[in-house]
């Protein structure tokens, strides 16, 4: 099991930018899936959370109306789509996963919900 985030970036005030997450050697399709992030010196926080069939989708306040959370089962692939960036989006954003029917609805926002993390990408947010 192997979770792979890419697309993160230098970019400005107001811009956009999507972040991936590939999973290897499992179906990711069985999966509800997580984004976290970690700013510099702060603990890492939810971000977002989607389900395996994309049925389901939640967001964190500070970036609600801004993210996007999507999915591609057939490609194995999850998505966030960032839009109106601003600088206290900086962070590293890190993906999560946990098999959907061992997902506890009320705790999505809890790190403890995933048993399986990627390794993070860097998103910096600067003029």
């Amino acid at each position: 099991v192997q979770l792979q985030a890419f697309g993160g970036g230098l970019v400005q005030p107001g811009g956009s930018l999507r972040l991936s997450c590939a999973a290897s050697g499992f179906t990711l399709g069985h999966y509800a899936i997580g984004w976290f992030r970690q700013a510099p010196g702060k603990e890492r926080e939810w971000v977002s959370f989607i389900s395996s069939s994309a049925g389901i989708t939640r967001y964190a306040d500070p970036v609600k109306g801004r993210f996007t959370i999507s999915r591609d089962n057939a490609k194995n692939t999850l998505y966030l789509q960032m839009n109106n960036l601003k600088p206290e989006d900086t962070a590293i954003y890190y993906c999560a996963t946990r098999l959907e029917s061992q997902i506890i609805s009320s705790a999505i926002r809890e790190q403890r919900m995933y048993d399986s993390w990627g390794q993070g990408t860097q998103v910096t947010v600067s003029s």
